[in-house]
């Protein structure tokens, strides 16, 4: 017996649950079919549980490296990685309840299994009816919404020529459920994901190389957050190989370890670690969803919308990762919400990601919105830009954390601001404020003027504002 909804979901992480809430507030009758948990990616397999992970290995060097700085003396300091594992499961599970409880409190009805969106059928002359394989092998059920949203969000991606097996080929889901850190790993990647883990397995007491293909690594952020986090890291320890050709065919396991080639500038040079992490970005799952039943259009792997996040079909809307674009979590939210509006009210505002915050929890912190330096002078500004540095922040020195700084660049003849771009203590927080400040089309002198409590580290903002203009107080 075929159930009817208002909307139907395809895909319940992050994107796709908010939705799922918007849509029951409004008041339409609503449903989400997801084949694994309600949460994904970001709950299960990314942003919570890695930065559960991030935070244990920055408890541990502080205990390890830095308590004695504090006057803290500590003996002996041994690091659990299987009470770590478990304290990042608990997290998860709590939040994962949450959201279950969410559904419960919203009647939104949720079917476990996977979704395929089929042609013009009995049920509705229009495609999008979806049939759902339960997971329980109960027979299947058959969904007949007036409208969808396809949230169905992405994996990571694989690299021609090399087999992930989870064991001496990892990507970030296998790591995440790693029981014995490696001594050594070799990260192919140095994008957001690769980085953070490059971070967070160095604080743990692993070896770890990075392999970029690029002439840097973070190539999204501004140069000088790029330089800033390159030397921290190589302080610490990590190796960093840019402009690196890795040679899949060259790939083997030996005496447990394996071992790669690179071409790096016309040199071959080999690679040895315990285990490798594949972290070369994301792709979307749009296989084995019914897309081919209609007459939405999918480019470079991701689902073409418009504007308002529908597809060719209008009735049908895709959101999150599976259109590409910023996979971040927060977006995915902010699209699910925009899309519910407009099924609801036939309006809605598109994101400018111009105003999208973006974070890396590595250690140091980085976070950036609107445009980099290079970004805006190849656009045609004439730039003024400020500078501040978190040692000379007295919250900072308290922290003991003094590495990084705080760059506002602004449009010269308009004062507007074009980016704000940080890297140091806690900058995943003070992105907030930045965030509030490009929306409102702040200029550096009114974020100057809000007064800021001392000593705090958003007093750093102030006079970052303030040195766009040469007016900084305390440097």
């Amino acid at each position: 017996m075929a159930q009817n909804y208002d909307v139907v979901i395809l895909g319940g992480g992050t994107g796709g649950y908010v939705a799922a809430i918007r849509a029951a507030q409004l008041g339409l009758k609503t449903a989400i079919v997801e084949r694994e948990r309600l949460g994904g990616t970001c709950l299960h397999k990314g942003c919570i549980p890695s930065k559960a992970l991030l935070r244990s290995a920055e408890v541990y060097r502080m205990a390890n490296k830095t308590a004695s700085e504090f006057g803290v003396d500590i003996a002996s300091v041994t690091l659990q990685f299987d009470k770590v594992q478990a304290r990042k499961q608990a997290i998860v599970e709590q939040l994962s309840q949450g959201v279950n409880t969410l559904m419960k409190k919203g009647k939104i009805d949720v079917y476990e299994g996977t979704g395929r969106i089929l042609g013009p059928s009995i049920f509705s002359p229009m495609p999008g009816t979806i049939s759902v394989e339960m997971n329980n092998g109960e027979e299947n059920e058959m969904l007949v919404p007036t409208n969808v949203v396809i949230a169905t969000g992405s994996k990571p991606r694989g690299m021609a020529g090399l087999t992930v097996d989870g064991k001496y080929v990892m990507n970030s889901d296998h790591a995440l459920q790693m029981e014995v850190l490696p001594k050594s790993l070799l990260i192919v990647g140095g994008g957001v994901i690769g980085i953070e883990w490059a971070s967070m397995l160095c604080d743990f007491g692993v070896y770890v190389t990075i392999v970029e293909y690029g002439p840097s690594i973070l190539p999204a952020e501004d140069a000088d957050i790029v330089k800033e986090v390159t030397k921290q890291l190589e302080k610490r320890g990590v190796r960093i190989v840019t402009n690196a050709k890795l040679e899949p065919a060259t790939f083997k396991i030996e005496n447990d370890n394996v071992f790669i080639s690179a071409n790096l500038n016309d040199k071959e040079e080999l690679f040895e670690a315990d285990k490798l992490l594949l972290c070369v970005g994301r792709e979307a799952n749009t296989q084995g969803i019914g897309l081919e039943n209609t007459e939405i259009e999918v480019e470079h792997g991701f689902i073409q919308v418009r504007d308002t996040y529908q597809t060719k079909e209008s009735h049908m809307y895709a959101i999150g990762d599976v259109i590409g674009g910023l996979q971040l979590a927060h977006v995915a939210s902010h699209e699910g919400l925009s899309a519910i509006e407009h099924i609801a009210t036939g309006t809605t505002e598109a994101l400018n990601i111009l105003n999208v915050p973006k974070c890396i929890y590595s250690y140091p912190e980085v976070a950036s919105i609107g445009l980099t330096e290079n970004a805006a002078r190849e656009q045609g500004y004439a730039l003024k830009v400020g500078k501040f540095p978190f040692k000379a922040i007295g919250k900072a020195l308290v922290n003991g954390e003094t590495d990084g700084f705080v760059k506002i660049i602004a449009d010269e003849q308009t004062d507007d601001i074009l980016g704000i771009h940080m890297v140091g203590p806690h900058v995943t927080d003070l992105i907030g404020e930045a965030s509030l400040a490009k929306l409102l089309d702040a200029t550096p002198w009114e974020i100057s003027q809000a007064v800021h409590p001392h000593p705090s580290l958003n007093e750093v903002l102030v006079e970052s504002a303030l040195a766009v203009d040469d007016r900084a107080i305390h440097f």
